[in-house]
């Protein structure tokens, strides 16, 4: 058996095109969705992600709003300018890039941001309104998973699924937006007694666990779903480091119905889930309808 390999770049292309056509229509309103991403420091990989995100965020034809503040901002600072972005209509979502400086305190910066405009799904309100089944807004990796795995099986009802990783970003909102498509969840981790056979007996399997090729082909079910968030660079002789899942590509492409591989699976997903996030956010703000293309997942 050969699995199905998920092509998460023409997901990703297909979601983005969705979000265009919606923001073209949303002009006829007389407004365009604008997002803003705060950027603290000159971390690289960071610097490289914001750059692509505003890139993208003007490629769908939305207003990009950039702040870029040095290392050595102070926390109250950077809620001074959160404050302020909270108060500009003209913005829609607000993104603050992690990792922080170690002296500015995450939590703290997440919990200022307005829920409404909250395009990362990580306040406490929209992680409330997720669990009771309120729109919101979703996080962008646990949905963009979603999307892949409902671009093989349009319809979740009644399956098994397991879900590798217990985190606020990505495994319990997993474990929600499952719940929701009527999947029968659990959710599991590294201290999980009798892992493999657990993971065994999943229709869909989703591995957020942190740990390089930590699940092993014959830990799937024959012809599952198996969606890999893993990214973990792992240094390789005389070539660099490379990137590898939380899967064993090689193993499951030979026992799954499909899988996502690493990278270009996963990863694609979480900025077009992004910006279609600030033009869901951009309607509920404005007590819009979200636009039927990007109502079917979240």
């Amino acid at each position: 058996m050969s699995a199905r390999v998920i092509d998460g770049k023409a997901v990703a292309d297909a979601l983005r095109t969705e979000v265009a056509e919606a923001v073209r229509d949303l002009s006829a309103h007389g407004f365009t969705p604008g997002l803003a991403v705060v950027l603290v420091g000159d971390h690289p990989a960071s610097r490289v992600y914001v750059r692509n995100k505003s890139a993208r965020t003007v490629e769908a034809g939305m207003r990009s709003f950039d702040h870029r503040l040095p290392p050595e901002v102070t926390e109250t600072e950077l809620l001074d300018v959160i404050r302020m972005l909270n108060a500009d209509d003209a913005v829609d979502g607000i993104l603050v890039q992690l990792p922080l400086p170690s002296h500015i305190d995450a939590s703290t910066v997440l919990l200022a941001i307005d829920p409404a405009k909250d395009v990362d799904g990580f306040h406490p309100v929209n992680a409330g309104r997720l669990a009771t089944g309120t729109p919101g807004l979703v996080p962008c990796t646990p949905l963009g998973c979603l999307m892949l795995v409902k671009s093989v099986t349009p319809s979740l009802d009644g399956l098994d699924a397991v879900v590798l990783g217990r985190s606020n970003i990505v495994g319990k909102p997993m474990a929600q937006l499952l719940l929701a498509e009527s999947c029968t969840v659990t959710v599991a981790h590294s201290r999980t007694r009798d892992l493999a056979d657990l993971c065994r007996r999943a229709d869909i399997l989703v591995a957020a666990i942190g740990r390089p090729e930590f699940v092993r082909g014959d830990w799937i079910k024959p012809g599952a779903t198996v969606i890999d968030v893993g990214i973990n660079r792992v240094a390789e002789p005389g070539d660099g480091p490379s990137l590898l899942g939380d899967v064993a590509f090689a193993e499951a492409v030979e026992v799954a119905g499909a899988v996502t591989p690493v990278p270009g699976g996963v990863g694609p997903m979480t900025i077009a889930c992004l910006l279609r996030n600030t033009v869901a956010a951009a309607c509920l703000r404005r007590g819009l309808a979200i636009p039927n293309a990007l109502t079917a997942f979240g």
